[in-house]
């Protein structure tokens, strides 16, 4: 029986499937200044869409914190006990002052946020009556197990979301993972393991963290890319691939791990692809997902540029001029 949470309470249908809250952002010390994650980049997209008219705020579904109950449904309690640590938390982040914090405030400045955001993409599955498309404005936490943190990613919103979504809503039993960041996307690969409900197809650079040997055992479809991969040789791919693993199996949700670590330029993507390559990505992947009448549940996860917040903008803006959201 599913456990009560307050994070699948009907979403109020004004609203466009939009899920943000300004507690995604994270603010300590300047100390988030030492991980070439811009750690305030979803309040940036917010800013822009807004500046172009697109949204306001009140008609964004505010994001709720994931509490541990919540959490519990694929985290192990040994995991969350182990987070009460600073130099556990200073690992994961890869911010090695962390750990001389007080873990009162890595909570609060640190852990709170991703908490929010992991809420956050759990909280769309409660909007899939309601759209055919949403977008969190965060998550993407793509390195995170049930028992395992790692690359910036503290908990496991993808595990998450799609488990909380077989649990709770009737006719989604299937689901497939497209997850297009620059880096392999371990941690749901290790979770959905053996687990057939699930397809996962992953585009990464090969030579780059996490180089999860096991967890590529769970990859339907592996798409290995080579230092500086470029545009033409990119879009091909993933336009292939994804029409191959939408054509291998239908499922009853896509979610789309949209990273923009595969920019030129990233300090942690080692690949090539433009501005215009990343709007034009998006778009591949949505119509191949309203081609098929498949909702699909876009997380931004990666990107360690101060551009990427204009180029997630400017890709939501695209797909609603295409009439794709």
């Amino acid at each position: 029986r599913p456990h009560r949470t307050a994070l699948y309470e009907a979403a109020p249908p004004a609203c466009w499937p939009i899920v943000y809250s300004p507690d995604y952002n994270i603010t300590f010390l300047g100390l988030e200044k030492l991980h070439p994650f811009d750690a305030g980049k979803w309040g940036k997209v917010i800013e822009f869409l807004k500046e172009e008219r697109l949204i306001a705020d009140d008609l964004i579904v505010q994001a709720r914190e994931a509490t541990d109950e919540d959490l519990l449904v694929v985290h192990t309690r040994r995991y969350l006990n182990k987070l009460k640590w600073s130099f556990v938390v200073a690992t994961i982040t890869e911010i090695p002052p962390v750990a001389f914090l007080p873990n009162f405030i890595v909570q609060r400045r640190v852990l709170k946020p991703l908490r929010t955001q992991t809420g956050g993409t759990i909280m769309v599955g409660a909007l899939i009556f309601t759209s055919s498309w949403f977008l969190c404005l965060g998550g993407g936490f793509h390195h995170c197990s049930s028992d395992k943190g790692g690359g910036f990613c503290a908990y496991a919103d993808i595990t998450l979301a799609i488990k909380f979504l077989f649990e709770r809503v009737q006719g989604v039993s299937k689901a497939t993972i497209i997850d297009l960041d620059a880096h392999q996307g371990n941690g749901h690969e290790r979770d959905f393991m053996d687990d057939h409900r699930v397809y996962i197809m992953d585009v990464y650079n090969r030579y780059i963290y996490p180089g999860d040997g096991f967890a590529k055992r769970a990859i339907k479809r592996k798409v290995e890319l080579e230092w500086g991969t470029e545009d033409t040789e990119y879009l091909q791919k993933v336009h292939m691939h994804v029409e191959g693993a939408l054509n291998e199996l239908k499922p009853d949700i896509i979610v789309y791990n949209a990273g923009t670590d595969i920019l030129d330029g990233d300090p942690l993507g080692g690949l090539a692809i433009s501005p215009q390559g990343i709007v034009k990505r998006d778009e591949v992947v949505f119509k191949a997902a309203r081609s098929r009448r498949i909702p699909i549940l876009m997380v931004t996860s990666g990107g360690y540029q101060k551009k990427t917040a204009r180029i997630i903008a400017d890709s939501i803006l695209n797909l609603h001029s295409l009439g794709l959201i």
